[in-house]
């Protein structure tokens, strides 16, 4: 990815909360990333780190009682800026949702409509945006269910969502989601409802559109080994933050933070002999309580004394690296990474330059 690409997402200082009754949820506490043209950005960490509230917050579908704090959403398109936070709901939806911006979530069958044929979900979404005519839509509907790898298209634009399988849905509203070619595609873990092989279909799928296309991809997955897959850039999240950004090689053979440690740590190694496998202890904080210091500091088995008193900044590694843990201070002592988490790197290294070869 060239340093010269341009920004097409900039969050900055994104900071949410949630209203409760039994007292306010602060979900996310100071994100900070860019999304580039034409760039994958992952976003990955455990369940409720934050990872879907950021980018529902980018299409603003959040909840009627998430808070927008602080911070800014500039989306920097072809004709200029703005900041979507400043716009009003009803502006977003008929300008950048599903036009510029569209955004694949992880079930299909709540993103379709199950008493309508996929022919006619497929003109509502594309005519909402575009004043084109009826057959000129079906047209189009039918390029699209062929470039995501439906083999019947025009039998499929009769069918309800019921009569047709997981990957055939999820090709649809990924179809539907490129529709009105735009800029930024957002992918919510959509394979997740999806057995294994379909869910590597779907990922080639969803890799080669967006090669063809050029379209910028944000990613939400707990899943690393699909982050390798189909990632330029990472951004680790924890407890509502991006402990842990940078390019895919920085991620997985230079990581730094002892969370992204346990979080590779936790990925099935065929090569161990022993079977182990390795989770992270304790469990993530409670987000409705104030967090003094480093999120993770209770959980983390190299916590200094000031992981307890003061949040960590992101540190720069390098120009593309960047983690927040006092680990990477100068003035702390030097820890090195678990040596099983050596090795594992080590194994990871050999089979990309042995897949580079052949």
């Amino acid at each position: 990815m060239s340093d010269e690409a341009r920004n097409v997402i900039e969050v900055k200082n994104l900071d949410i909360s949630f209203r409760m009754a039994a007292g306010d949820i602060h979900a996310i506490r100071g994100v900070d990333f860019v999304l580039k043209e034409n760039e994958v950005l992952a976003l990955v960490g455990e369940s409720g780190c934050g990872k879907s509230i950021t980018v529902k917050s980018i299409m603003g579908i959040l909840p009627e009682n998430a808070v927008i704090n602080s911070g800014s959403v500039m989306f920097n398109g072809t004709d200029g800026s703005i900041d979507l936070l400043k716009k009003e709901l009803h502006w977003r939806y008929r300008n950048i949702n599903g036009s510029r911006i569209s955004m694949i979530f992880q079930d299909p069958m709540t993103s379709l409509n199950p008493t309508m044929t996929i022919g006619a979900q497929m003109a509502v979404s594309i005519r909402d945006h575009e004043k084109i005519s009826k057959n000129e839509a079906y047209t189009r509907s039918l390029d699209l269910l062929h470039e995501v790898g439906i083999t019947e298209p025009e039998r499929t634009m009769g069918q309800y969502p019921h009569q047709l399988s997981g990957g055939m849905r999820q090709r649809i509203v990924i179809a539907i989601a490129l529709s009105c070619n735009p800029e930024i595609l957002i992918c919510d873990e959509p394979t997740t409802a999806l057995d294994v092989t379909i869910q590597n279909r779907i990922l080639d799928l969803i890799q080669k559109i967006q090669r063809a296309r050029g379209i910028s991809v944000i990613f939400i997955t707990h899943n690393l080994g699909v982050v390798a897959k189909i990632a330029d850039y990472v951004g680790v999240m924890y407890a509502g933050k991006i402990i842990e950004y940078g390019n895919v090689f920085d991620i997985f053979y230079d990581p730094r933070h002892p969370y992204t440690w346990g979080l590779l740590s936790a990925i099935p190694d065929t090569s161990d002999e022993k079977g182990e496998l390795y989770s992270i202890p304790g469990t993530p904080p409670d987000m409705a309580k104030k967090i003094t210091g480093d999120a993770f500091a209770p959980r983390n088995p190299y916590a200094l004394a000031i992981d307890f008193k003061a949040e960590p900044p992101l540190f720069k590694i390098s120009g593309t690296h960047y983690a927040a843990t006092w680990l990477a201070d100068g003035r702390s002592p030097k820890v090195e990474m678990p040596d099983p988490l050596k090795e594992r790197i080590r194994h990871m290294k050999e089979e990309g330059a042995a897949y580079a070869r052949n």
